[in-house]
């Protein structure tokens, strides 16, 4: 469960500056591997990301500009460590379509979003496949593509909905030792009816056919 001191707000406004830095897809997979992993070095960071630790100890060095990340305590004096300073960065959505900046922020954020879904799906089917993962997990791993009619005010309670319970059971399962770190990557995104004659939007809007999680499946 994150509670609110472990969370970064961001205004478009008050933080222009900071969601300017932050609007770079390796700074924000640098702090995501941070957030995920804990602590680690630029070196470390550039073996995960392929990156050359002089990249990534240069974005590091920005994104501590803008308090993402911190220096974290040192294994030895030769290299300096990294700490993200909050669990998890969160913003207004009506307020984060103020500004051409934190627009970017918010698509490109949502792309490695995307990207970090994929690289998950690729490592749980590698774990199931090498008995990292035991059978007790099948019936409840899965990912859901339902495309329900909502108003604005029904998403909105859906998703504060969706983040009470998160956190309900988040603090259940704390002390549980059968617990797992979850990937769990949820989306809202309300779509225009296509143009008459637009058979490309279209397309794009239909439910995919034979992808829906079987009865054993999480929605």
């Amino acid at each position: 469960m994150v509670n609110d001191e472990q969370r970064r707000v961001l205004d478009p406004e008050r933080d222009a500056a900071a969601l300017k830095a932050l609007t770079h897809p390796l700074r924000i997979r640098l702090l995501g591997l941070l957030r995920q992993h804990g602590p680690a070095t630029a070196s470390e960071l550039a073996v995960r990301t392929g990156e050359s630790s002089a990249s990534t100890s240069y974005h590091l060095r920005v994104l501590a500009k803008y308090a993402f990340v911190a220096e974290a305590e040192h294994r030895d004096g030769r290299e300096r460590r990294w700490r993200a300073v909050h669990a998890a960065t969160s913003w207004s959505g009506g307020d984060m379509a103020a500004t051409p900046d934190s627009r970017a922020y918010v698509g490109l954020s949502r792309r490695v979003q995307i990207e970090h879904l994929e690289a998950s799906l690729v490592r749980h089917e590698a774990d199931v496949a090498e008995g990292r993962l035991g059978q007790e997990w099948a019936g409840a791993a899965g990912i859901s593509d339902r495309l329900p009619r909502l108003t604005p005010e029904s998403l909105t309670e859906l998703w504060d909905a969706l983040h009470r319970k998160l956190d309900e059971l988040t603090t259940r399962d704390a002390a549980d030792p059968r617990a797992a770190q979850v990937v769990l990557l949820t989306a809202g995104l309300p779509l225009a009816p296509p143009a008459e004659g637009d058979a490309d939007a279209a397309a794009a809007g239909a439910e995919p056919e034979g992808v829906r999680p079987d009865a054993g499946s999480a929605s």
